[in-house]
């Protein structure tokens, strides 16, 4: 029985990955020419988000999101949640419907097709690099600057230990957020790790629960409050992975 069910599930994350190159490969042309320049985001950003929901429902899953207070039109947030899987992206894109851009570790990029576009239109990091560091800094503070929101995973990437709820969070979100004087929007996914993890034997279709906690201001904050910005941020998404409040 073991046997057949791992074979099952070798099927269906193979099934993934061809979700994930139908819609590309479909619109690829129109791809290509939204994703060429920065002003044509928001029009790239929606064909993201169809990408999105069609590998979703695909694989099985089914997000149930709860919200609290809404975005505001033509307003810059910084968007942090939980990371345990590569089904974040899409449920982000899924959830958020204004255009934002994702702050992700450049390993992504070698993923054919997705990679192409993922480098095209998101700021890349290369973690074990201080000069990247600082260059992902530059480009999130111009796209800011632009009106666009942004989203990091504040963890700094999916942890190695599989049975930690939530990793310690990196400074760079809330540095940012303290400077642009925006924001921070938290989202919990309870769901992603036990959907789709990255361990590749496991996983199942269902539900993807989404909770969007109250925003978190930053007006009149400075640098010197980024690290009890930062651990209020973590208290409140631990807290309701801990204890979550949607079903």
């Amino acid at each position: 029985m073991g046997i057949i069910r791992s074979f099952l599930i070798l099927l269906w994350r193979i099934w993934f990955y061809i979700l994930m190159a139908i819609p590309i490969i479909v619109m690829l042309p129109v791809l290509v020419i939204s994703s060429s320049r920065e002003k044509w985001y928001p029009a790239f950003f929606w064909q993201a988000r169809v990408w999105a929901g069609f590998i979703l429902l695909g694989m099985g899953f089914l997000p149930k999101i709860k919200k609290g207070q809404k975005l505001e039109k033509g307003k810059s947030y910084m968007l942090v949640a939980n990371h345990t899987s590569m089904t974040d992206i899409m449920l982000m894109l899924v959830v958020m419907k204004s255009p934002f851009v994702f702050v992700g570790k450049k390993e992504l990029a070698k993923i054919p097709l997705f990679g192409y576009f993922y480098k095209r239109t998101c700021i890349l990091v290369d973690r074990g690099n201080q000069r990247s560091r600082k260059e992902v800094f530059d480009r999130a503070q111009k796209r800011l600057s632009e009106g666009t929101s942004i989203c990091i995973f504040p963890e700094g990437g999916v942890p190695d230990d599989r049975s930690l709820i939530l990793d310690t969070f990196k400074d760079g979100a809330f540095r940012l957020a303290i400077d642009h004087q925006i924001s921070i929007v938290p989202i919990v996914f309870h769901d992603n790790k036990k959907r789709f993890s990255y361990k590749f034997f496991s996983g199942s279709p269902g539900k993807m629960r989404v909770k969007i906690l109250p925003f978190i201001p930053t007006a009149g904050k400075t640098q010197l409050e980024k690290k009890e910005l930062r651990e209020k941020t973590r208290a409140v998404i631990l807290e309701e992975l801990t204890n979550p409040t949607v079903k």
